[in-house]
């Protein structure tokens, strides 16, 4: 039987802001600790809430043991699903998966108050009844209490993962990714497409029962990768990193950029963009602004071009563009060494929250080792106003961040530290869960 305590901090301690409210921190842990897992690894890539206030955060684990909870005898990847009620107790995990590799990337709460995953598989059996190749596609839908209610593969002989996936106006779900184009011999489109090589952005439009719709892949001849996707009112935007300069990509600022793309509602291109300097810009995350533009955020190696400054390393990158895809205007955040973001979404104030990691010691940072979790909150015009820095000695990282129905921010994310700010590790890579009030 899990245990669920609650530990809490002086925010004065770890909070990097000094002209920030004093709030409190309150850090969700497990056996005293502020971590989920067991002997292998576990992983939060997504937190979801819901209007009574309880949330969900999604992941992958490896493990049989510790805090897993599964009759699976095989320590290969899983998706987890761990569900809060609004006071922090947990009210039940599942793992779901086959006998191979199962990850999930990205969640959402759906209209009808349940989860849909998106993410890739390897298996062909338990939970899963197909796979065409290597790597799948993987979406599951399920109820609010884990029950699942569909699940839809669909790939072809290579790498094809699901990263990214929105709940569409008409009841549907929209699912980005990556194809490989080259082991897929150019098949996954519904429109007409000249085959070429490389790994594509991959665009899936399910109906509400999973079915898919239509689907259409986007790139050039090399690394084209989509991280995410939002709805806009006339179609859709996808975001993520390309180092292709052929086919669909017309301008290309050197190494991978930043590339956004805009189709319409059946999947037909209508623009696509680059942004970025001369070294490595992925863009990794974008969000909706309340007066119809899109704020994008990722990281950037670039201190030319459309970055205006560099502070060396990589930076946190944020942008903001019009519905015609115009830049509006860029800001970085970062020190001396890498500063990178995963996700960003929108705050009940107008701003936005992001999470990430920093590795840097300057420019206000603090850093305990290695990567160190990171989440910053800025405001409508992308200024800041408060970051707060977790970590220990090795690698932890925060994936995403939310602002929950209350006013309080879930970050979630991996730590492999026992140390610093992180109290226990239970084996490799643990889940990590903080909350902020």
């Amino acid at each position: 039987m899990i245990k669920h305590l609650k530990l809490f901090l002086l925010f004065s301690i770890l909070y990097s802001c000094s002209n920030a409210p004093e709030i409190g921190i309150k850090i969700i842990s497990l056996n005293k600790s502020v971590t989920y897992g067991g002997t292998k690894n576990e992983i939060a890539r997504s937190v979801i809430s819901f209007n009574d206030g309880s949330y969900a955060v999604v992941g992958f684990t490896q493990s049989l043991d510790g805090d897993v909870s599964t009759s699976k005898t095989e320590t290969q990847y899983d998706f987890w699903v761990l569900k809060f009620d609004s006071n922090d107790n947990l009210q039940w995990q599942k793992v779901y998966g086959g006998s191979s590799d199962d990850k999930a990337y990205k969640a959402i709460s759906t209209s009808d108050n349940g989860i849909t995953i998106a993410g890739y598989s390897k298996s062909n059996d338990g939970d899963l009844n197909s796979n065409e190749g290597f790597e799948d596609f993987w979406v599951l839908k399920l109820d609010n209490n884990g029950t699942i209610q569909w699940q839809t593969t669909t790939g072809f002989l290579g790498v094809d993962q699901a990263f990214s996936l929105t709940q569409t106006t008409d009841g549907g779900i929209f699912v980005g990714g990556i194809l490989d184009v080259t082991s897929s011999n150019g098949e996954g489109n519904s429109l007409a497409k000249t085959q070429h090589a490389g790994g594509d952005y991959w665009a899936i439009k399910l109906n509400s029962n999973g079915d898919i719709e239509w689907r259409n892949y986007f790139g050039g001849t090399n690394t084209d990768t989509c991280y995410d996707v939002v709805e806009t009112t006339d179609g859709y935007i996808l975001v993520g990193s390309s180092d292709s300069t052929d086919v669909d990509i017309n301008n290309n600022k050197g190494s991978y950029d930043f590339w956004i793309i805009k189709i319409d509602n059946a999947g037909n291109l209508l623009w696509e963009k680059n942004f970025g300097g001369t070294e490595i810009d992925e863009a990794r995350a974008i969000t909706k602004t309340n007066d119809g533009n899109f704020i994008i955020v990722g990281d950037t190696r670039s201190n030319d071009q459309d970055i205006s400054i560099n502070n060396g390393g990589a930076d946190l990158w944020v942008i903001k563009i019009n519905n015609d895809g115009e830049l509006l205007w860029e800001k970085n955040f970062g020190g001396s060494n890498f500063d990178v973001a995963r996700s960003i979404n929108k705050t009940s104030d107008g701003g936005y929250v992001i999470s990430g990691s920093s590795r840097s010691l300057d420019n206000g940072f603090t850093n305990q080792g290695q990567n160190d979790a990171w989440i910053l909150k800025i405001s409508s015009e992308g200024n800041e106003e408060w970051q707060q820095i977790i970590g220990g000695s090795n690698i932890d990282f925060f994936y995403d961040a939310i602002e929950l129905e209350d006013g309080s921010f879930v970050a979630v994310g991996e730590s492999s530290s026992n140390d610093g700010n992180i109290e226990t590790n239970k084996g490799f890579s643990d889940l990590l869960i903080i909350k902020l009030k």
